[in-house]
């Protein structure tokens, strides 16, 4: 009997270890290691294209405050670069916005030109429901691979930090089943 109340605990711990792994917010720095800039480094269209946004996940605008500044504003403002009535204002050169709810985010760069030379980044965000489940990688044994394949493999920054968010999250839903199987004195 101990042992199915304790096969029932791990059960149950893998489950909420499973949902928090799932329901992670994750933190995206705009425009990656070129941040917010109106220097024509990034397609601020294009990094968002390649980016699944949720309920929860923080966007980073990190960029020179003397020389730019983060205006929220509707689309119709987004669509005509009018910064003149923004829903929200930022100007600290790094700053954190934590999309609250599913729907469409637009922001500009508010200095003069900067938003007609594509200083300008629409979000869409979705539900933290539908955040994709990560699922493990395995690679198949040495052994079963080609070794004489020549083809290289590269990784962008965005897959890298697509990466170490995972990795984060799955460490965390771990140390937290670890932790609660110590607690209830589960032993292998």
């Amino acid at each position: 009997m101990a042992l199915l109340a304790k096969i029932n605990a791990v059960v149950f711990l893998m489950m909420i270890a499973s949902v928090f792994g799932v329901s992670m917010a994750a933190v995206y720095n705009v425009g990656d290691s070129a941040g917010w800039t109106s220097a024509g480094a990034v397609d601020y269209h294009k990094w968002a294209d390649h980016k699944d946004f949720h309920v929860g996940d923080t966007l980073v605008f990190k960029y020179n405050n003397q020389f730019h500044n983060v205006k929220q504003v509707s689309q119709k403002d987004f669509l005509s670069c009018d910064a003149t009535s923004p829903i929200n204002t930022y100007g600290t050169g790094s700053d954190s916005v934590t999309l609250k709810s599913a729907s469409h985010y637009h922001f500009l760069c508010g200095f003069p030109g900067h938003c007609q030379a594509g200083q300008k980044v629409e979000i869409l965000v979705t539900p933290a429901s539908l955040r994709p489940t990560p699922s493990p990688v395995l690679s198949p044994p040495s052994h079963c691979t080609d070794q004489t394949s020549t083809t290289p493999t590269t990784s962008t920054s965005t897959d890298k930090n697509a990466a170490n968010s995972l990795y984060s999250s799955n460490f965390v839903a771990f140390t937290m089943l670890a932790f609660c199987l110590a607690v209830t004195g589960f032993a292998f």
